[in-house]
């Protein structure tokens, strides 16, 4: 397993956690929306990076 790939889960793992809880935190109308907001659009990313990462990178033998 390479880096890129590693990192990739690892956005993938962060962006999941990030996005579980922005919903948590609606759901239970914490927290200032704002910051529900921001903590949500940096989820997005992380997810959408890590699995664009996880796809894109070629398995190679070394």
């Amino acid at each position: 397993m390479n880096v890129k790939r590693t990192f990739g889960t690892i956005l993938t793992i962060l962006g999941i956690i990030g996005l579980i809880y922005t919903g948590v935190s609606i759901i239970q109308h914490d927290g200032n929306f704002t910051t529900l907001t921001v903590v949500g659009i940096i989820a997005i990313l992380f997810f959408f990076t890590g699995i664009s990462l996880i796809r894109n990178t070629k398995d190679e033998a070394a």
